[in-house]
């Protein structure tokens, strides 16, 4: 004997099979694409629904769901630290949003954590079964090793409680994204290599300013993708000049073109450049990604958000 699917509801569209059989009622349901919350909200809502129906003494609910291909990371890194990777990291997280996609940023630079600072909270990650559950805040997901230190607590771990604490970020319930930016810590040693070995990255963005020492180090970035076989999807030049707010005058004051031609000289993409900016280090600082926002530094990082897109294998 089967139960009259109708009376479910909207979670009918769910069902697969009905059977009841001695008193037991066995529901198979597909579950693909739901979290852990909403399957267990499925299966009670199913449970109680089953179990109002005349004859039904027990109800057991069997989960089924199709293997999903789960999200893409993107790596954002740099060579060294100062130029600006962290705020390109969030920025281009919200513009990626903002273009419809379901993001989710891990904020990987253990020793260094500012993603909780650049999108303005200070909320705790909860666990459920061992499994962190990300925050969601201005659109994008976030898990940060800053939201479970306290501020300004030293992290003096060595290589392998680093690359575990990275870890337990990336095996967080990140059900519902479809992109994973990767927020790296400057360099090229143990959390970088974790990451490639264990997840995989389906590209790296490398973050660079225009001068020529930054590009030194850029290039090394470059180097370690290549040799782990991480498409670099691009360079982006951060920090390529200024103008005065006063006078109007423009001025270089880190160089200009530097990672653009690097970017040429190495045979990878050139995404773009992003000029000196007193109100995106003003709204960083308050917690308030420009990328959310309207104007000339949303554009831009809209821009690159795109950049990176046409890029994607």
């Amino acid at each position: 004997m089967t139960l009259d699917p109708s009376l479910f509801g909207a979670d009918a569209a769910r069902l697969r099979s009905t059977r009841l059989a001695q008193g037991v009622a066995t529901l198979v349901v597909d579950a693909t694409g739901l979290g852990e919350a909403e399957r267990s909200a499925l299966e009670a809502r199913l449970k109680a629904t089953a179990m109002s129906v005349e004859g039904v003494a027990e109800v057991r609910v069997a989960m089924t769901a199709s293997k999903a291909a789960g999200p893409k990371l993107i790596a954002v890194g740099a060579g060294k630290g100062g130029v600006g990777k962290s705020t390109v990291s969030v920025n281009l997280a919200v513009a990626l949003a903002r273009l419809g996609h379901k993001v989710g940023i891990i904020d990987a630079d253990i020793y260094g954590p500012s993603q909780p600072t650049l999108l303005g909270t200070s909320e705790r990650p909860e666990a459920r079964d061992k499994q962190l559950i990300p925050v969601e805040v201005q659109g994008v997901k976030m898990l940060s090793v800053g939201q479970l230190v306290s501020p300004g607590h030293a992290l003096a771990w060595r290589g392998p409680m680093a690359s575990g604490a990275l870890a337990q970020l990336v095996e967080g319930d990140w059900s519902g994204t479809d992109i994973i930016i990767v927020d790296l810590p400057p360099g090229t040693g143990d959390v970088q290599l974790s990451l490639i070995q264990k997840s995989r990255p389906v590209g790296a963005v490398v973050v660079s300013t225009p001068q020529d020492l930054s590009l030194i180090d850029a290039r090394r970035a470059i180097d370690l993708f290549g040799k782990t076989s991480v498409p670099v999807l691009g360079i982006i030049e951060n920090m390529a000049g200024y103008q005065c707010p006063h006078c109007g005058e423009s001025s270089d004051p880190f160089g200009s073109g530097g990672a653009e031609a690097a970017a040429a000289e190495m045979g990878v993409p050139f995404l773009g450049r992003l000029p000196l900016s007193a109100s995106l280090r003003a709204d960083s600082d308050a917690g308030r990604p420009p990328a959310g926002g309207e104007g000339p530094a949303a554009a831009a990082f809209r821009t690159l958000a795109e950049a990176v897109l046409a890029q994607l294998p």
